[in-house]
């Protein structure tokens, strides 16, 4: 078990909840996918997770050899320092041996297309070169967890493809992910289960057989049994 949540309430202010009674699990080398429509807590949750929140009640247990990455939604990086920098600072950060992940930065870095830009300051690159470099900080981790806030805005469908083909090399390697999205397609295709929050509560849990069990819509697909479960009503 990479991740375990038991959530009885979290917030920002101490009388009043933004969520409650939140429970689950990521295993190794489970996808999870996290969804809800706006406002419905998805956030808080992970920033709970992350104890990035002021009032919580609960308990957060991770593996006892876990490390995680982080991939916000709002990519965020050093003024100061270029892409390559970057780079550098994470090495050192994790205290690698450069003969071994300076060949693997550079490998991601030629993946992801961005050799062009190795001596830019990310601040002047697109929100999708941005996120690239935030995927490729994450990567470069080889964390036993990653907790990914919708990763796909700004990236190109190049992109898009190239993040999920790696996101399945992580499972294989044994990643657990926690991926919280709007993209109901995508995520049908590649979460292993779902986790379906709205107004700050867990309203379904499962595969997306027995999300469509528990809604009554044998063979709909995930955003059927999302808006059945947000609606109370078949789409």
């Amino acid at each position: 078990m990479k991740l375990k949540v038991h959530i009885e309430k979290s917030g920002y202010e101490e009388k009043e909840s933004a969520i409650e009674n939140i429970s689950f699990t990521v295993g190794e080398g489970e996808l999870v996918g996290l969804i809800g429509p706006n406002g419905a807590g998805k956030s808080t949750t992970i920033k709970t997770i992350l104890g990035l929140t002021r009032h919580m009640a609960g308990q957060v247990e991770w593996a006892e050899t876990s490390n995680y990455a982080y991939i916000p939604e709002q990519p965020s990086f050093y003024d100061e320092l270029t892409l390559w920098e970057h780079i550098t600072a994470l090495g050192t950060f994790l205290q690698e041996d450069e003969s071994s992940f300076l060949p693997r930065a550079n490998r991601l870095i030629e993946r992801f297309s961005l050799e062009h830009a190795l001596h830019d300051y990310p601040g002047s690159f697109s929100k999708g070169m941005q996120q690239k470099l935030m995927l490729i900080h994450a990567f470069l981790m080889q964390p036993d967890l990653y907790i990914i806030d919708e990763p796909f805005i700004g990236l190109d469908p190049i992109a898009s493809r190239l993040f999920l083909d790696m996101l399945k090399e992580e499972q294989k390697r044994g990643a657990g992910i926690l991926l919280c999205t709007h993209v109901l397609d995508t995520a049908e295709k590649i979460c292993d289960r779902f986790l379906l929050i709205s107004n700050g509560r867990l309203m379904l849990e499962g595969t997306l057989e027995e999300l469509q069990e528990k809604t009554g819509l044998s063979g709909g697909s995930l955003l059927d049994c999302f808006y059945f479960a947000v609606k109370g009503a078949p789409a």
